[in-house]
């Protein structure tokens, strides 16, 4: 005797539901990892970092490359600077190194540092008679797990050479920027090139 098979139906219109909210869902997981755990947007505020960034400005962050590696010679790093405000500096000197800085000159161990970074700035100074720095920092040696950090706008910059900000520690320090996404006409990758020493 022949058994009659079955097929249970399915209901389409609750299985495309159900697909698309597990997509959400993924999707949702991946906004917050990406979001929180690897990449973060920071506004510039303040003159501090001009002529290379200007207040408005959104960059993304990279908050992950620092857990694989160090810091290094040039990049720019956004860092707690105190519980409710974050800062975004050059570093300049990494640990165990020497620091120094006397007008438009900057030494790393001794030698003189290429800020290529600083060139238009630097030589628009000098053709208009004036240092671009005002202000100097006699030589020290930045700690182990510190880095020494600058805002390119030397003059009117709070970073390393004030005691109230003082050499950063690494777990002070939130990521890397890595873009410019804001204005559309300024969107461009930070160049983080190590500078070269004299």
């Amino acid at each position: 005797m022949e058994q009659d098979q079955t097929v249970e139906k399915t209901n389409p219109v609750k299985n495309e539901a159900w697909e698309w909210i597990k997509a959400l869902l993924i999707a949702a997981a991946l906004v917050f990892f990406i979001r929180w755990l690897v990449f973060a947007p920071f506004i510039v505020e303040g003159p501090s970092m001009e002529p290379n960034f200007y207040t408005g400005e959104r960059l993304i962050v990279n908050k992950f490359i620092y857990k694989f590696g160090k810091p290094e010679h040039g990049e720019v790093v956004v860092f707690h600077a105190s519980k409710d405000k974050d800062y975004i500096k050059r570093v300049i000197a990494l640990p165990g190194q020497k620091v120094k800085v006397e007008g438009d000159k900057v030494y790393v161990d001794n030698q003189l540092v290429d800020e290529t970074y600083l060139k238009p700035a630097l030589d628009k100074a000098a053709s208009e008679g004036r240092p671009y720095n005002t202000r100097n920092f006699p030589e020290q040696t930045v700690p182990e797990g510190s880095v020494f950090v600058m805002g390119d706008n030397r003059s009117n910059s709070s970073d390393s050479r004030d005691p109230s900000v003082g050499f950063v520690n690494y777990d002070k320090i939130v990521g890397r920027a890595d873009l410019i996404f804001w204005p559309f006409n300024k969107i461009s990758l930070v160049h983080f090139n190590s500078p070269n020493r004299q």
